[in-house]
């Protein structure tokens, strides 16, 4: 297949998830309420519930921060910031497998110069580059979707994704757990 017909595959793959997502009544399930009430009710189940969730949000473009405040509502910062390191985790490496099986290394083929410089760089130093594109990115789908289609090495992606998130998670998870204090949330 072209470059073209695998780009296409993924945008109707995304598509055909976010249509999903939308008629079956799923996105009822992607409020902080939901996701922290899930978290408490069901301990492990929850916690499954929770990664899944995770996932498919991030296919079809919801914002980690909803992920990780219900889970610093409802397990503090620390167990929050976990939990939702080991679902960031996850997510990204399904996002990472489910864009690559749909759409090679589509982007890699791109003849342009500012790609071509953009793929040197990130040959050079795959994990620094993953690593500090999280730190400023985190789970942002766009950039999940255009590290899978670069060719990146998934054990580059995801030591970059392992080595990238602390330090953005734990920022979120202080700011979320100050707000809730002085909200009285919790």
């Amino acid at each position: 297949m072209s470059r073209y017909q695998r780009l296409l595959g993924v945008l109707l793959f995304l598509g055909a998830m976010l249509a999903i997502f939308e008629f079956s009544g799923l996105r009822d399930h992607f409020t902080l309420a939901y996701l922290r009430q899930t978290i408490l009710t069901h301990e492990v189940g929850g916690l499954l519930i929770f990664v899944a969730v995770f996932s498919l949000g991030n296919l079809v473009h919801i914002p980690g921060w909803i992920f990780l405040a219900s889970a610093v509502l409802a397990l503090g910062a620390f167990w929050g910031g976990v939990v939702t390191y080991i679902a960031a985790v996850i997510s990204c490496g399904v996002t990472f497998f489910s864009i690559r099986f749909l759409g090679g290394d589509a982007l890699r083929e791109m003849k342009n110069k500012t790609a071509m410089r953009i793929f040197r760089q990130l040959d050079a130093r795959p994990v620094a580059s993953v690593a500090l594109l999280r730190v400023f990115f985190q789970t942002v789908p766009a950039l999940n979707y255009t590290l899978a289609l670069s060719g990146i090495r998934f054990r580059h992606y995801m030591i970059g994704t392992l080595l990238g998130l602390p330090l953005p998670i734990t920022l979120y998870c202080v700011f979320f757990d100050t707000l809730a204090h002085l909200l009285k949330i919790t």
